[in-house]
């Protein structure tokens, strides 16, 4: 009784929430400009998955100056600027190394994505004031295996406008098919939207994990559409106390039913997290069959390069790169058969 009620009331309430995004134009109602989910990657088997889309040149530089710890989410993060001025946001925990590798990976598949660097230990100097932070950072200032996620004005975060996975200017496209089927690749359980977070005071969405980011570069505005939070990922999928990320062996044993079959032209997955619905169902073959344009020209040895760059032990990257080529292999049968 306590559960169908229970039921009853999430479902009123994220109706609601949806009728208060609508009304509050957070979604769909961005000014005139040009809409962006994906762009042709070129030659992926040539993209360095060691630095990912900032390249070499684009790591975070030593010293860091603390500006002030980011509250936000459920993980521990705090913002820094480096040597040159350069500000980042800086994220620990089980995430940090799902967060870098997904950075590459879907970069190299022609999805923005932020710039992202694993650094195994360095020094943020004034750290003070830490709630959360604090079992990271020491009194010297040293810390270990976090994530740098680049904070740039170009392109610009929004943080006034979202979108859902039933709500975007590219539904039916080969290209959102494609995102979804890259979150079921890696399963990233986190999938949530405008819908899951709403302030039902002002209607303002809260912590969406799908963003927009507005380049201003040329005459008319250029507007990126992302899935920006891939850190509950490569692990088990599940229900609310069965999943976990970054874990390997839970990821690898799943495997065999990432790919549960074809019906109607339609895939059928393993998959369970938040909407599952949303992501899983119809995803074709053809679907398939143009992500694999990319996703197939992928090597190993970038999957590698990419885990190790995460920081990945030798273990956990011989376990993932043969998880995911398995996974790839379940994909290409399908697009082939």
């Amino acid at each position: 009784m306590y559960r169908c009620v229970l039921a009853i009331l999430l479902s009123v309430t994220a109706a609601f929430s949806l009728q208060v995004i609508n009304e509050k134009a957070d979604v769909g109602e961005l000014p005139q400009g040009e809409n962006i989910l994906w762009t042709d990657p070129g030659d992926v088997a040539s993209l360095d998955f060691q630095s990912g889309p900032g390249g070499t040149e684009g790591q975070p530089q030593p010293p860091f100056r603390f500006v002030q710890e980011d509250r936000s989410g459920t993980i521990s993060k705090v913002n820094v600027i480096d040597h040159r001025g350069v500000a980042w946001n800086v994220k620990w925990g089980s995430e940090a190394r799902a967060s870098v590798f997904c950075t590459r990976l879907r970069w190299a598949c022609g999805y923005f994505a932020e710039h992202e660097y694993f650094l195994e230990h360095g020094r943020i100097e004034g750290a003070h004031g830490l709630k959360r932070a604090k079992s990271h950072i020491s009194d010297d200032g040293s810390f270990k295996n976090a994530r740098f996620q680049l904070r740039t004005g170009s392109p610009k975060f929004l943080d006034n406008y979202n979108w859902t996975w039933n709500s975007n200017p590219f539904t039916g496209t080969r290209e959102l098919q494609g995102l979804k089927i890259l979150m079921l690749l890696v399963s990233n359980w986190d999938n949530k939207d405008a819908r899951d977070f709403v302030d039902t005071k002002d209607g303002r969405v809260m912590d969406s994990n799908l963003a927009i980011f507005e380049d201003d570069s040329s005459e008319q505005p250029r507007y990126f559409y992302a899935d920006i939070d891939w850190g509950a990922s490569l692990g088990r999928w599940g229900g609310t106390f069965s999943w976990s990320k970054w874990d390997c062996q839970g990821f690898a044993q799943q495997t065999a039913h990432f790919v549960k079959g074809v019906e109607g032209g339609q895939l059928k997955w393993g998959f369970s997290g938040k909407h599952r619905k949303d992501i899983a169902d119809g995803i074709t073959v053809e679907d398939v069959q143009w992500l694999l344009q990319y996703l197939g020209r992928i090597s190993d040895e970038q999957i590698q390069r990419g885990l190790a760059a995460s920081g990945a032990t030798p273990d956990e990257t011989d376990c993932y790169t043969r998880a995911l080529r398995r996974r790839i292999e379940q994909l290409q049968r399908v697009a082939n058969d």
